[in-house]
Order: structure tokens, then sequence, then C-alpha cells
């Protein structure tokens, strides 16, 4: 709207990665905790952990639209900026995918097994 783009600066790349590699970790660590020992997690935990997981899934791929978009629109663009702006953009949606994929995976983890079986 100001007649220029908005700027990407290499914090907001990072954090997209920080929180990718936060759920990774939270995922690996649940389905261990699940799969690996047996153990249940409490009802609380396990809604908690659903919930991050569906929230993060669906930010994570809106924000990596967004930055995918950005970096599109500086494709073929003479500015000396335009390699700088597409680098950073594309780096900050690889960590939204990377969030997305690992709040799809911490979302997995969390699957009850049902109880009894059903008639």
């Amino acid at each position: 709207l100001a007649g220029r783009p908005p700027l990407i600066s290499w914090s907001q790349a990072l954090a997209l990665v920080l929180v990718a590699v936060i759920m990774t970790f939270l995922a690996w660590h649940t389905w261990q905790t699940v799969q690996v020992r047996g153990e249940r997690l409490e009802p609380h935990q396990a809604v908690n952990r659903l919930v991050l997981a569906r929230a993060c899934a669906l930010s994570g791929a809106l924000i990596g639209a967004g930055y995918v978009g950005y970096a599109v629109s500086w494709l073929g663009d003479e500015s000396q900026y335009a390699e700088r702006w597409v680098l950073r953009a594309v780096v900050a949606a690889a960590g939204a995918a990377g969030t997305t994929l690992a709040s799809l995976a911490l979302e997995h983890a969390c699957r009850a097994d049902g109880g009894a079986p059903r008639p």
C-alpha cells in the first residue's frame, strides 16, 4: 500500500526455522513417549499438543504461501536487492514448510488408539 515492498530480515526467516526445529523436537519427543515407550499422555497434554500442532500447521502453510508469493514477485526484477529478498523469502518459506510438516507429525503422534473397538 505504501508503494514499496516490505523488507524481509534474516531474523524473520530464522525465527520460522527455529519454530520448525522446536516443533520437530516436540513431535519426536511425543512419538517416543507414546509409540516407543508405550506411555500415555495426560489428556490435557495431548489436547494442548494437538491444538498447538493444528494451529502451527495452518499458520505455517499460510505464511509459507505468502513468502513463496513474495519470492516469485521478485523473480526477473533487475534490482540489485532482488536476489537478497528472494533468498530470504525462500529460507522463510522453507522454515514455514518445515513448521507445517513437523506440526502434522506432532498431530499424528497425538492420535489416541480410541480405546475399546466399536461394535
